[in-house]
């Protein structure tokens, strides 16, 4: 079974991304309300500066982001805001930068979404991968390996930047 890739992961450079955290934070919602956690009103925050682009973002840049606005937190409000963020699946980690990013795809499992980071841009996507961790899946039986958890990232240069 082949499957079927959308035509562009990332979006055209200068799209208007308004729409796209509207999207995230509706899907953020919905989450924490099906998980019967509380959106708060910092967590809330955090999120939206996560999805403010496509891009990954540490989270020193979020605390520094929150306190130009005027919003002074300790570094460790803010990793408890993206460590409750991370539990509802409304962002993810880009493990090589130790970065977050929102999702901004409607998917069932994380496991089955490979993430996409383009060293040139810095925008991140993810697209499906169902084949790529089922094969990771049997060689892990095989091996009569039991992981905690599997991540698969691939950098490279986008369509766009490829284009210039």
């Amino acid at each position: 079974m082949t499957e079927r890739q959308p035509a562009a992961a990332f979006p055209p450079p200068g799209h208007n991304h308004k729409s796209c955290v509207e999207l995230a934070l509706e899907r953020a919602e919905r989450a924490f309300e099906a998980k019967g956690l509380r959106l708060t009103e910092l967590r809330r925050r955090v999120f939206e500066e996560i999805a403010g682009s496509h891009h990954a973002i540490g989270a020193y840049d979020v605390l520094e982001r929150l306190g130009a606005k005027g919003t002074r937190l300790a570094p460790i409000s803010v990793y408890r805001a993206i460590d409750a963020l991370l539990s509802a699946g409304v962002i993810h980690r880009l493990e090589s930068r130790n970065a977050f990013f929102a999702c901004h795809s409607a998917h069932a499992a994380d496991r089955d979404q490979l993430i996409l980071a383009c060293g040139q841009c810095g925008r991140v996507a993810e697209v499906p991968g169902r084949s790529v961790f089922e094969a990771i899946g049997r060689a892990l039986r095989q091996a009569r390996f039991q992981p905690d958890r599997t991540v698969a990232e691939v950098t490279g240069i986008c369509g766009d930047c490829r284009a210039r």
